[in-house]
């Protein structure tokens, strides 16, 4: 049996016995009846990294390998967004490139699909004096998106969120951008908790308020507007949204929380996905998926249960910083040689944090190679200067 001895809170170390089993790969990529976006990170390369925090280098072949991972599995493929380190890490001119290369990636494949994020992370916010200055940046960026040939995911705007006085202000940009986009574009809701620069996005910090103006945006413009992405981490929240959108709008939850019955829905109502967690768990999502569009209720949930504790784990306080987490299980599977992220991100979270990572993603089955996972976690043990009996 494979074991690794971990450290516990109070520095001990523990022998933990792994015991999950590997979810099998589908012979060919499966349908599914929600749409479901993983939204993808990016591998870094150490061997070129010169600059790590001011312009880190990309190891190109590896990012577009695991797009192809994801693909294969079922998903469409959110590119460019937080997960890939957007205004952590990843600059807008790497970000141009990324989705260059993704967009001419998924040509290639047959029913590739991916939407590909649009901001204003190459205007600081410090920079921003006005509205229009806002708006400038949302249209390049937009722009360079369709004119690529690739579909829009409007994120939210730090430089939006300093310079906006009122509600209105977020009605006029949205409403400026949407009438000009050529093709239909999710909106994305994303909490402080992943970003405390869009703290008050919407205009105010109540929710209700909030909930009242992103509900006014999408019916003045539901014409341009597939959905929205809400990612506050509160079900309760999310059910809210979800039960006043307009008829032909839809909800894609990014609540890496609570997304399993989310997903499922209640019935009546449910959301369909675009997740982060998604990266990190996408054999165990695509097979929870098929078994979902299957009408297997049980097949669901029991394997998509088990990785919301590892989701809560890897997307605690500061959540900021998941993109760490992620990259771990990455590296854990094999899909990249190191544990490296953009900014050298990989420091932001200590190693009892990447020891409950590693026991909760045995226990959700996770770990699709559990000797390599159990390999490499010896040796960042060994770096850190806990030695294997």
């Amino acid at each position: 049996m494979t074991s690794v001895f971990l450290p516990r809170q109070d520095g001990s170390l523990e022998e933990y016995r792994l015991r999950g089993e590997p979810i099998t790969r589908p012979g060919a990529a499966p349908t599914f009846n929600r749409i479901a976006y993983a939204a993808a990170h990016v591998v870094s390369d150490p061997l070129r990294d010169s600059d790590p925090w001011g312009n880190p280098a990309i190891d190109w072949e590896a990012t577009m390998v695991f797009r192809h991972h994801l693909w294969g599995l079922g998903f469409r493929i959110a590119e460019a967004m937080d997960t890939a380190q957007r205004g952590m890490g990843l600059t807008w001119a790497a970000a141009q490139e990324l989705i260059r290369r993704s967009l001419a990636e998924a040509r290639s494949v047959p029913g590739a699909d991916l939407a590909c994020g649009a901001g204003t992370d190459h205007l600081s916010p410090a920079d921003a004096r006005s509205i229009d200055d806002v708006i400038a940046a949302y249209e390049e960026q937009v722009g360079f998106v369709e004119a690529e040939g690739g579909r829009a995911i409007m994120m939210a705007s730090r430089a939006l969120a300093r310079v906006a006085r009122s509600p209105d202000d977020y009605r006029r940009v949205y409403g400026r951008i949407l009438s000009q986009t050529r093709d239909k574009v999710v909106l994305h809701w994303l909490g402080d908790m992943f970003d405390p620069q869009l703290k008050g996005y919407w205009g105010s910090e109540n929710f209700g308020q909030a909930l009242e103006t992103v509900l006014a945006i999408i019916g003045e413009n539901s014409a341009k507007v597939e959905g929205i992405k809400i990612s506050l981490l509160d079900n309760g929240k999310e059910l809210a949204l979800r039960s006043r959108l307009p008829e032909g709008v839809l909800c894609f939850t990014g609540d890496d929380f609570n997304y399993a019955e989310l997903i499922e829905g209640d019935g009546k109502k449910y959301s369909h996905a675009l997740l982060g967690i998604f990266d990190a768990v996408a054999p165990s999502a695509s097979k929870a998926l098929a078994a979902l569009a299957e009408g297997d209720l049980a097949t669901f949930r029991g394997v998509i249960e088990p990785t919301v504790p590892l989701s809560r784990k890897i997307f605690e306080a500061p959540t900021q910083y998941y993109k760490a987490g992620v990259v771990f299980l990455a590296w854990l599977n094999g899909h990249q040689r190191h544990f490296t992220l953009p900014a050298g991100l990989q420091s932001a979270r200590g190693l009892l944090h990447y020891a409950d990572i590693f026991r909760l993603a045995d226990q959700a089955n996770v770990l699709d190679k559990p000797e390599l996972a159990t390999e490499r976690m010896h040796n960042l043990l060994a770096v850190l200067g806990v030695e294997q009996a």
